[in-house]
């Protein structure tokens, strides 16, 4: 939907995919951290990312605050927006969390709600017409996070670490024994391949949050070049004939997006726990 309203005002639909910076500095740490020797220490993503942040740390709490606004026992009964929040944390915990971890459940429960909510957050706000509504005031402002293959690689890189330092923690030697499940003779080739696998977990886990949430932009990119293509090339007449269909097709790859970031959201938070657990819950 905000992709529609940007393109509606002049603007590009890959604007809600490609990072605007708002904040550089000068530093050289080589071409692949800092291209042009410049680093972007805020732009429209990183401004995302932190509303999604403040939006949960201030949202949430005082939602599950009502709790406490009725006496007696019916102040234990959730209503409303705390019925809501209280369903979905009670469902990853039951049926996500719980069949993959096992007795770590409760000790890992709000590393996976925290995952949750956050991606969910910055799906749900890389939807709104931001970026339209800031060009306004002159600046750039909005875009899906998430379609930025640093913020989830980030993401990736914080559940791997769980996954390691969790695993020496619980296991030890029998998580390091987990990379050599053959005879030791066998170790130069088994545990390459485990390291590989346990890389590959985490650039799972980056790639298909970052393929799936930019998909959906360029998909409406390509579709809205249609009507550009056929009025410049044909003319006025064909462009009009063409962009019926197409905005039909892109209003309703607007509302698959809606989905997709339910989705999602869900897909990384179940793989996150997944990928702990395989980790934490060693005599499985």
């Amino acid at each position: 939907m905000g992709s529609l309203l940007e393109i509606s005002s002049g603007g590009s639909p890959l604007d809600h995919v490609v990072q605007h910076p708002l904040k550089e500095i000068q530093v050289d740490l080589g071409g692949f951290l800092t291209p042009g020797g410049v680093m972007t220490v805020l732009s429209d993503q990183i401004t995302m990312l932190i509303l999604a942040g403040i939006l949960l740390v201030v949202l949430v709490p005082r939602a599950m605050r009502r709790f406490s606004t009725d006496e007696g026992i019916e102040g234990l009964v959730p209503k409303g927006s705390a019925n809501f929040i209280e369903s979905i944390c009670e469902y990853l915990r039951a049926e996500v969390a719980r069949p993959v971890l096992h007795q770590h459940t409760d000790r890992f429960i709000p590393y996976i709600w925290s995952v949750f909510f956050f991606v969910l957050t910055v799906n749900v706000l890389g939807l709104l017409p931001i970026p339209a509504i800031s060009a306004l005031f002159g600046t750039h402002v909005g875009g899906t996070a998430t379609a930025n293959i640093w913020a989830t690689g980030t993401l990736a890189v914080l559940t791997l670490i769980m996954m390691v330092t969790n695993g020496l923690r619980f296991g030890g030697t029998t998580y390091l024994a987990h990379f050599c499940p053959g005879p030791l003779w066998l170790a130069p080739l088994l545990v390459p391949v485990e390291l590989i696998g346990l890389i590959a977990k985490t650039f799972a886990l980056a790639v298909r949050l970052f393929a799936n949430m930019i998909a959906g932009h360029i998909l409406l990119a390509v579709l809205l070049g249609f009507i550009l293509q056929a009025g410049t090339g044909i003319g006025a007449g064909a462009g009009l004939g063409v962009a019926v269909p197409v905005v039909l097709g892109s209003v309703a790859i607007s509302l698959l997006e809606i989905f997709v970031a339910f989705l999602q959201a869900f897909i990384f938070t179940f793989l996150t726990s997944l990928f702990i657990g395989m980790s934490v819950v060693l005599d499985h």
